[in-house]
């Protein structure tokens, strides 16, 4: 992934996605509070509103998108894809928010989507033939469950895309190296996907390690994704660069990923 710097924003995009799109970190925004600064892109942090919206501002500016176009999700760790359009422009910001979500995809030129993130593992898609494009939080629960692979069923369903023509990006997430888990995540890694889950589990005592980013892209292959990029980047070995909830429970803010239409 490529980090690109504007002033003091930082953000990653991924090479095979060409349209405008993000990983953001929590660098280069104007939230002051110690535990929000300074990128903070989530509206249920405790943060002043009208800083939120300059961050989305900055970010506007350095993308080209118009806030207002934005659709966020309203994540509550489900394996839920909703399918945007014009009518759901500025959700979650100028308008009401969504029902429960955790991933989104549109073919709505102009409609903008935002996941939020904080170990959790973002995802964004982009087909270069349709033109449509999607978003996903995956949290453990909502990996274990499909929602990668569910994301890309919505985007050939509502949009006709072929899988071989997507292109997704993995985004910063909390690494194998720190996700200790009990036994219940990688057996419902297991439950879902069979033996070919155990290379990606290291036990350690009575405790397992589970990389999430290869988890996601079983799943990403198995639904015939095959260009696929990742980040490296564990968010709770970079607490200056990105929140994690590993650390600071939810005393913090949240980064995301975000990708226009």
């Amino acid at each position: 992934m490529i980090t690109n710097k504007l002033g003091a924003l930082e953000y990653l995009t991924a090479e095979n996605i060409p349209v405008s799109h993000c990983f953001t970190t929590r660098l280069g925004g104007v939230s002051t509070e110690p535990h929000l600064a300074s990128m903070n892109i989530g509206t249920h942090r405790g943060d002043r509103w009208e800083n939120v919206l300059e961050n989305y501002r900055i970010l506007g500016s350095a993308l080209g998108f118009d806030p207002h176009n934005l659709v966020l999700t309203h994540q509550t760790h489900t394996d839920l894809v909703v399918a945007v359009d014009d009518s759901f422009r500025g959700a979650g910001l100028y308008a009401p928010e969504l029902s429960d979500c955790d991933g989104l995809v549109t073919n709505t030129p102009g409609v903008g989507l935002v996941v939020f993130s904080a170990d959790c593992t973002p995802i964004l898609y982009h087909d270069p033939v349709t033109g449509a494009v999607g978003a996903v939080h995956a949290g453990w629960r909502g990996t274990a469950a499909g929602i990668a692979a569910k994301a890309v069923e919505a985007m050939v369903s509502h949009y006709g895309c072929d899988p071989k023509n997507i292109h997704a990006a993995i985004g910063p997430n909390i690494r194998q190296c720190c996700f200790e888990t009990n036994w219940d995540v990688p057996q419902a890694m297991l439950d879902a996907l069979g033996e070919e889950a155990n290379a990606h589990i290291l036990p350690k005592g009575d405790k397992y390690y589970v990389n999430l980013t290869e988890i996601n892209r079983i799943f990403l292959r198995r639904a015939g994704v095959e260009n696929i990029t990742a980040s490296t980047e564990c968010t709770k070995c970079n607490p200056h660069r990105y929140w994690s909830a590993r650390i600071t429970g939810n005393h913090r803010g949240s980064q995301g990923a975000l990708i226009l239409r």
